[in-house]
């Protein structure tokens, strides 16, 4: 392969992996106002932000009549886990459900995905049955009674809604947590369950926990740091440091709404901590590579070690450095992402310890007998193909969809341009 050959497969393949990936579930589903509550939903339990960040995943949605009845008297929580089990880790438009080998296939769901899943409860049947419809139910064990209706909007082979008449629900699943979690966390007791007893200690002496209490109904999300991280070598000595200063601190560990795991992958600016008032702007950032996050706060870079609560509207974090704001440390310590900690100490009494230092689809397959569809209305584009069955709904979000074509024009004219000095000189050469 010569040098030219070399240089348009690379613009090529830059292309087409940008164009093919990428979406926005929320605004894809915001074109069909009959699933607006479960969309509504997605935004409130954060599970949008989850799915956005995936490259291949099939949504299973149902309409708002029935997610009405669904949420009733049922905390987020609760919403979370059963959005969750409709969410499949992998690509399922209609034709790969009707060829599914022997007959039935067991998903992954995103509910498996968070740890929390007892028993085969993040797992989904996918059976094809006679006459070419198609049935979903909990590998835990539920009635098969969730029936394939339609495929709503896909996006071969990154993501593919469908349309189901009724959710799968495995048993046990409803009622878990009738409570908000809200009213009966104790957050000292996850701080110290986590191997962060020191941060639990100062939390509550310095009064920083009735903050963090006051906050926790509306959103709190709290990145603790470890024993060992208050042992760490080149740790300014905190002893020093006023009462003031000290709360500061501590609430510089904390942000006022409820962040998990995926939004926190998707934070680029900086994000304002509960230590900021007036032009006293206590923020950090974030940094995403792969799995791996860390935060940087102007000082230090500290490492997300593992989320230890998920239990809307509180997260928290353990992360393995203290986070020390750049209003109160002018000097960096640390220039490089933080090293894996130390094995944690057991105890955390006394003073706090200091060291030195798309592709469209023309041809919509017909759908199975189901019950009647809700028809929208709406113009063909490129991108996202068209809905299977006879009552498809066409098209995409003209928001999302633009944003993705003006975001592989720019690419390509950016890849173009960039190599094509290098292409003229070869070919001079």
């Amino acid at each position: 392969m010569n040098t030219l050959q070399y240089i348009i497969i690379t613009i090529t393949l830059s292309v087409i992996a940008t164009v093919s990936s990428g979406f926005n579930i929320t605004d894809m589903l915001s074109r069909f106002p009959q699933y607006s509550m479960y969309n509504n939903y997605l935004t409130q339990t954060k599970l949008c932000d989850d799915i956005n960040i995936r490259n291949t995943i099939t949504v299973l949605v149902f309409d708002d009549t029935t997610m009405k009845t669904l949420v009733a008297n049922q905390p987020l929580p609760v919403v979370k886990t059963l959005l969750g089990i409709h969410v499949l880790l992998d690509y399922f438009d209609y034709d790969k459900l009707l060829d599914i080998s022997e007959g039935t296939v067991k998903s992954t769901t995103l509910y498996q995905t968070t740890g929390n899943a007892v028993g085969e409860t993040g797992y989904v049947n996918i059976t094809d049955l006679v006459g070419g419809q198609i049935g979903f139910a909990s590998a835990q064990g539920s009635k098969l009674v969730s029936l394939y209706t339609r495929s709503v909007m896909k996006m071969p082979y990154n993501i593919s809604i469908v349309e189901v008449n009724s959710p799968i629900i495995p048993p046990g699943i409803l009622g878990a947590n009738t409570t908000s979690p809200s009213s009966n966390v104790n957050i000292t007791s996850v701080f110290e369950n986590a191997g962060c007893k020191t941060f639990a200690r100062l939390v509550v002496e310095s009064g920083v926990l009735k903050v963090y209490e006051t906050a926790q109904p509306n959103g709190l999300t709290v990145f603790a740091p470890t024993d060992s991280a208050f042992k760490a070598h080149g740790l300014p000595n905190l002893n020093n440091v006023t009462n003031s200063d000290l709360i500061s601190l501590l609430l510089f560990h904390g942000i006022s709404s409820y962040i998990p795991k995926a939004s926190l992958k998707m934070e680029h600016g900086p994000v304002n901590t509960l230590a900021t008032h007036g032009d006293l702007l206590y923020n950090f950032t974030v940094q995403t590579n792969g799995d791996s996050v860390t935060i940087d706060s102007g000082v230090d870079i500290t490492r997300l070690e593992t989320m230890v609560l998920d239990s809307i509207p509180v997260s928290v974090f353990r992360i393995d450095n203290i986070l020390l704001p750049k209003l109160l440390f002018h000097k960096s310590r640390v220039s490089a992402p933080a090293p894996a900690p130390a094995p944690e100490s057991s105890t955390a009494s006394g003073p706090i310890a200091s060291s030195p230092a798309p592709e469209a689809d023309t041809s919509p397959e017909d759908s199975p007998p189901a019950p009647p569809a809700t028809s929208v209305s709406s113009s063909p584009s490129s991108g996202l193909a068209p809905a299977d069955g006879p009552a498809a709904d066409m098209g995409t979000s003209n928001a999302s969809e633009a944003y993705k074509g003006n975001k592989a024009s720019m690419l390509l004219v950016a890849l173009v341009t960039l190599s094509f000095s290098g292409i003229m000189s070869f070919i001079v050469a």
